[in-house]
């Protein structure tokens, strides 16, 4: 059985990443929403407590709450479009993403694709990238010249938890 935090933290990513509409949520154009109205609309039993602790407990911070504690927004992983306010940065020299190796087949012919998010996802430490590709099965990881596609054009932003974002 989940824990509370687990089943929290999996219910915030949906609403504040994926479809605050289920619940009847309206995020601001930079991913914010009500911690009250959050509580006031959850399908489940949420406390301010709970949230504040989820938040402050993750070990990938996926979640920041405002300076006043009224807001609160995912850092990163949107499938819906907002503005994070990350200002564009030089990348690393090399960074790291995380799959699946069923899923090389269809980057190798298609290239890295954000699928159904804002941003491809990228570590800039290789042993995260593994545990990420755990996740969706047998890890693969593949290194990205992040430095040399930042002076071939591409932008590359880094979210408040530390995960890269590239379109």
């Amino acid at each position: 059985m989940e824990n509370s935090h687990t089943k929290t933290s999996k219910f915030l990513s949906y609403v504040l990443r994926h479809k605050p509409e289920a619940i009847g949520l309206e995020l601001d154009a930079e991913g914010w929403a009500s911690v009250e109205e959050l509580i006031d609309r959850a399908d489940m039993s949420l406390s301010r407590a709970l949230i504040e602790d989820v938040v402050a407990t993750s070990d990938k911070k996926r979640f920041a709450l405002s300076g006043d504690g009224l807001f609160i927004r995912a850092n990163q992983g949107h499938s819906i479009e907002v503005d994070l306010g990350l200002e564009a940065i030089e990348p690393p020299q090399k960074l790291y993403h995380g799959t699946a190796t069923r899923f090389l087949g269809s980057i190798l012919r298609q290239g890295l694709q954000p699928q159904n998010r804002q941003y491809v996802h990228l570590s800039g430490d290789e042993e995260i990238a593994t545990l990420v590709g755990k996740r969706h099965g047998n890890p693969a990881i593949l290194v990205i010249p992040a430095r040399q596609m930042h002076f071939d054009g591409h932008r590359f932003f880094q979210a408040k938890n530390g995960v890269w974002l590239v379109a």
